[in-house]
């Protein structure tokens, strides 16, 4: 049986919304809650689309590979489908379409507060639709009821000695979690593979839902005594269910977060995290075994462990020159760095050639609720100064701010100063993105990624060296 044929009577067994009643037909996919069944509807829709586009363009080509790209890290050769997010290096980041500053009017917020809703753009991330408050509220619950994690593994991180890495952790963990997973015993016994993304579904929403409650016992085991975590609350959305669990009580430090699970979700497929999860995904490995792979990609120094790299060479600066310091001063230290044979961390990045709009949203969140903060001035005074000394030192393509030139004052602003703390709420975030990515490679039948290498001798031979 087809995957459009199982799916379509899934749809039809499974979403009772879709059924006709007797007074008003056939309901509305935007009036439903459930996500799985809104993506029943949705997957052989886009299974049906991608195979009459590769039928009719199969044979285009798109572009050019040049030797340097093999020896530059592949560096922008297109290789890969990723539907949820796309990058372009003047505009930035944009999720199925949306720009950071459309995705913070039009996903739902929590009542009272201006950010948008992690759950939203999840929901965005899965669907291509801008959800309602209702489908927003519906997920919130999901994962609040989705949220408990297995005694074995509270049992491990309880047990982890306290010079184990934060990320270490966090990864452990989620290979732990795998003996929940759904996928794998539905592989076990033998599924048709047109089933295969209905299992990723289950496994992804298991583990967004887990994630933070991992998080916060990794917390709370190594800043904060080890003190028990308190119980998720089903009336909370997924953001202030996380900030309360590491034992945080200040709304606007939720509200921080809610902006900053949103923005660091997803930056297209050929980041670190996103290519890895893909390519671990793509032997069918299970999205357990496949988002671990992808945080131990995170936690590199030139990936998801900038943010923290960033906060302590400020701090470096901040011990040498003082708190007041000019721009001559900073400049003197920002040459230091780049003589010294290091990276100003935060500025630059392998696509963008803007400022990124991450560290804007940031910035504009920093200039309305903690505008005299010094360690904020600090950075935006540094905005000002290090991308004309990365031009006059002539090796940096963009010499502009990242995202992660800011996260980090954001969060000891409001308290957390655990810096080594910081990539775990990066891959907390990053789940949202990577894991939707991962359900669709499975709804399209991805196969496994076996790019094809060669050697130096082989590459002169191939270009007549």
């Amino acid at each position: 049986m087809s995957l459009l044929r199982v799916l379509s009577r899934n749809t039809i067994l499974q979403a009772k919304n879709f059924l006709p009643t007797a007074s008003c037909g056939v309901r509305n996919v935007s009036e439903l809650t459930n996500l799985k069944d809104v993506l029943a509807d949705k997957v052989p829709k886009e299974q049906e689309d991608i195979k009459a586009f590769r039928k009719n363009y199969g044979t285009k080509v798109i572009g050019e590979i040049q030797v340097d790209m093999l020896y530059g890290g592949m560096r922008g050769m297109k290789g890969l489908v990723t539907e949820t997010s796309v990058l372009d290096p003047d505009e930035g980041i944009r999720f199925r379409g949306y720009s950071i500053p459309e995705c913070q009017k039009v996903l739902p917020h929590a009542p009272g507060g201006e950010e948008p809703l992690p759950e939203g753009l999840f929901w965005l991330l899965m669907t291509g639709d801008v959800p309602t408050e209702n489908q927003v509220k519906a997920i919130s619950k999901e994962w609040a009821d989705r949220a408990s994690i297995p005694s074995h593994v509270v049992h491990m991180l309880n047990n982890f000695p306290n010079n184990l890495h934060p990320m270490s952790q966090f990864s452990a963990a989620i290979c732990a979690m795998q003996s929940d997973s759904k996928f794998a015993k539905a592989y076990a016994e033998g599924v048709h593979k047109s089933t295969y993304w209905e299992h990723a579904y289950e496994d992804s929403m298991d583990l967004i839902a887990k994630l933070p409650t991992v998080a916060a016992i990794i917390y709370r085991n190594l800043y904060r005594g080890g003190s028990n975590v308190c119980p998720i609350n089903v009336d909370l959305d997924w953001s202030a269910n996380f900030t309360a669990m590491l034992g945080y009580e200040d709304n606007m430090f939720t509200e921080l977060m809610r902006l900053y699970l949103t923005i660091h979700s997803d930056h297209e497929g050929g980041n670190v995290s996103a290519h890895t999860t893909h390519l671990v995904g793509s032997a069918l490995s299970d999205p357990y075994l496949s988002f671990a792979a992808g945080m131990n990609g995170l936690a590199g120094p030139l990936h998801g462990l900038a943010n923290q790299e960033v906060l302590m060479w400020v701090t470096k600066l901040q011990e040498q020159l003082g708190g007041e310091v000019s721009n001559d001063q900073l400049k003197e230290f920002i040459w230091n760095t780049l003589q010294s044979g290091q990276v100003v961390p935060g500025y630059g990045h392998a696509v963008l050639r803007k400022t990124d709009p991450r560290y804007m949203c940031q910035r504009e969140f920093a200039l309305k609720h903690l505008p005299t903060d010094p360690m904020f001035k600090l950075v935006a005074q540094l905005h000002d100064v290090v991308p004309d000394v990365l031009l006059e030192h002539g090796k940096a393509k963009n010499p502009w701010p990242n995202v992660d030139a800011h996260s980090g004052v954001l969060l000891q602003h409001y308290g957390m100063t655990e810096m080594s703390y910081y990539t775990v709420l990066f891959g907390v975030s990053r789940a949202l993105g990577v894991l939707a990515s991962l359900v669709w490679d499975r709804a399209l039948g991805l196969p496994l990624e076996r790019p094809k290498s060669m050697s130096t001798k082989g590459l002169k031979k191939l270009v007549g060296a």
